[in-house]
């Protein structure tokens, strides 16, 4: 009973120092007679800036003395063809959360294209190490649940920048939630130390550190305002993600007889 007390007060302080973090962090918001720094703050749309900032600054620090180094390793040590095998494996794992949210967007056609290259990059190309599919005409695309929520209207509610994860504004953070849920890894490999998922987890952020390593240095570099960069680069790939490269949104599937309601 005294330990069941000891927990409770510890889950109070956790909570208490969570909130005073959120409340500390939260911007100003400016003089509503400026107009240009209201409407700067509003298109920001980021009202916990100082927080963010904070993790930002954070995840930098990480990436510095630890995923940076090891991912310019694996980018050194590996021959390419292997680095490639790598990411064709993982991207080919990711294969059944696309095809759910494929259908869930009534993207049929995509769907079949997903299902397709999942098939043969599985068997023909030795459990998706190789990539036939490409070259027989099945391009690969990405989606997530995130990009379904904005499909059926919804916002991506304010900015929000997570340890870690990077850019997680609440529907995209709903929508990684989800997508665990989607994905057969979840459940196949269960443990108590999620063992696979963590190691799928860390091996793709490695990878994709590797394969950005010129990128990221030279936005850095150039931008005044990392920060700020990083935010605008991610909303800009995010929409171009949700409209599937898609410039005309009318060009897009009508999917509003589709009952969502019904599948949860």
């Amino acid at each position: 009973m005294k330990n069941e007390s000891g927990k409770g007060f510890i889950r109070i302080g956790v909570a208490g120092i969570s909130l005073a973090l959120l409340l500390a962090g939260c911007a100003t918001r400016p003089d509503a007679g400026d107009t240009a720094a209201t409407a700067a703050y509003e298109e920001a749309n980021d009202p916990i800036e100082p927080l963010n900032r904070y993790f930002f600054e954070v995840n930098n620090f990480l990436d510095i003395i630890i995923l940076r180094p090891t991912a310019e390793i694996y980018d050194g040590v590996l021959p390419r063809f292997a680095k490639n095998g790598i990411r064709n494996f993982l991207d080919n794992l990711r294969s059944p959360v696309i095809i759910a949210n494929d259908l869930l967007q009534g993207q049929w056609d995509r769907a079949g294209t997903t299902t397709s290259r999942f098939g043969i990059n599985t068997t023909v190309g030795l459990l998706g190490l190789g990539d036939p599919a490409t070259g027989w005409g099945y391009q690969r695309h990405g989606e997530d649940f995130g990009q379904t929520l904005a499909v059926y209207g919804v916002g991506e509610g304010p900015y929000f920048y997570a340890p870690l994860l990077g850019p997680a504004p609440p529907r995209d953070l709903v929508g990684f939630g989800v997508d665990t849920f989607f994905d057969p890894i979840t459940y196949i490999f269960w443990d108590d130390a999620y063992t696979v998922p963590v190691t799928r987890f860390v091996l793709n952020g490695i990878d994709l550190r590797a394969r950005n390593l010129t990128t990221l240095d030279e936005i850095e570099r150039t931008s005044i305002d990392y920060y700020a960069a990083i935010r605008s680069l991610y909303r800009q790939s995010r929409s171009d993600e949700i409209l599937n490269g898609v410039t005309d949104v009318d060009a897009l599937p009508d999917i509003s007889n589709i009952n969502l309601s019904s599948d949860f």
